[in-house]
């Protein structure tokens, strides 16, 4: 049975409608929207969404239902999702069960029966702002929404990333690449391409630089993750340490903390990028690739003077969308090529991080510290 239910902005603004998935009388949460059309399952697993509130902009979710092997990460950590309408039956040969059933086991709150293109059309005016969703009253609600704190100055990696490493055997077993990823919220499909070029340690957030150097690998990637990098001061720590060491490649969150760990600074976008359908520039090539994206925050392009180029830009707003620092072997990117189920335009970045690697090993041993 259907269970009524509203979702109160922090604004004030109600929407009512039915709640759909684990039963909670109140879920709080930053309220961000997606525009993907397809990969729902990989969007509620994203551990970037932790401390959020998921509104899906299209109509229909939950049609070709969900299945194991499309999970990102070891779980959920958003706070909820937002519908229009939760298909009632699912079909598709790959599905093993249906949405509904999959928040429930996971306990994931959501709402469905919502004008999710006129929340949408409020949050791109006003930004992204906390929200309280489930079946208290209307004013339980709305006090619930305005004591939410949402993501800044929250440090939300601490609550995704592993407790204990982990090792991704490389794909080809005669490759002795080693590289290790430090994860932030990493995603499933990153470990994946990342696998197509050695083995993967993967390490806690807090790993120190001295730790992972000793490991000597011959690449380092920063993986994507949620929430301001203000708040993760060790992982900058980290990153500086290793620049100069060791080629390394960032995503993400793991962009930011690039940019940071080279003195630029981080901005808060008023609704930040989340979809499937971002047009980005390659400011080397010229060419136009089509991204998947899920942030918040976002370096500032006018802090990197001196210290990286600015090689992405996104033509929507200009935001900057990938560096490379001046002088080092150490790149990357807001966007995610290893996007699942897609676009995979951007997919030739994890070759390009396998060529700096190869460039690193055969380069004297002198040569900018790096072996």
């Amino acid at each position: 049975m259907m269970r009524d239910g509203a979702l109160v902005l922090a604004d004030g603004s109600v929407f009512e409608g039915e709640l759909i998935g684990a039963e909670h009388s109140i879920a709080t949460g930053e309220v961000v929207f997606n525009t993907v059309l397809s990969g729902y399952q990989e969007v509620i697993t994203d551990p970037s969404y932790a401390g959020q509130i998921i509104t899906f902009t299209t109509t229909h979710i939950g049609n070709y239902g969900v299945n194991a092997a499309d999970f990102e990460s070891r779980g959920t950590f958003c706070r909820g999702i937002v519908v229009r309408e939760l298909a009632r039956r699912h079909s598709n040969h790959r599905a093993e069960t249906g949405l509904d059933a999959m928040l429930r086991q996971h306990d994931v709150p959501g709402i469905g029966g919502i004008d999710t293109r006129r929340l949408t059309r409020l949050l791109r005016d006003t930004g992204a702002m906390p929200g309280a969703f489930g079946s208290a009253a209307e004013a339980e609600l709305l006090a619930a929404a305005r004591a939410e704190p949402g993501t800044d100055g929250v440090d939300l990696v601490d609550q995704v990333t592993i407790g204990e490493g982990y090792t991704i055997d490389a794909l080809d077993p005669d490759n002795r690449t080693r590289i290790v990823a430090v994860d932030y919220g990493m995603k499933r499909n990153i470990g994946v391409n990342l696998s197509r070029f050695g083995t993967v340690e993967v390490v806690p957030a807090g790993t120190t630089a001295a730790d992972i150097l000793a490991r000597t690998p011959d690449g380092v990637f920063l993986s994507n993750g949620p929430g301001d990098p203000a708040t993760v001061p060790y992982a900058v720590d980290t990153i500086a340490g290793l620049i100069g060491n060791v080629p390394i490649f960032g995503i993400c969150l793991g962009h930011q903390l690039l940019g940071r760990a080279i003195g630029a600074g981080t901005v808060k976008l008023p609704f930040g990028h989340h979809g499937g359908n971002h047009p980005v520039k390659n400011l080397a090539t010229g060419r136009v690739e089509i991204t998947s994206q899920n942030h918040n925050f976002a370096v500032d392009p006018d802090s990197l003077a001196g210290k990286a180029t600015m090689t992405h830009v996104n033509l929507n707003d200009g935001v900057c969308e990938g560096l490379q620092v001046t002088g080092e072997l150490a790149f990357s990117v807001q966007h995610h090529p290893e996007a699942n189920p897609g676009p995979h335009d951007s997919h030739y970045l994890f070759d390009q991080f396998a060529e700096m690697m190869r460039h690193a090993s055969s380069a004297p041993a002198d040569s900018k510290g790096i072996r």
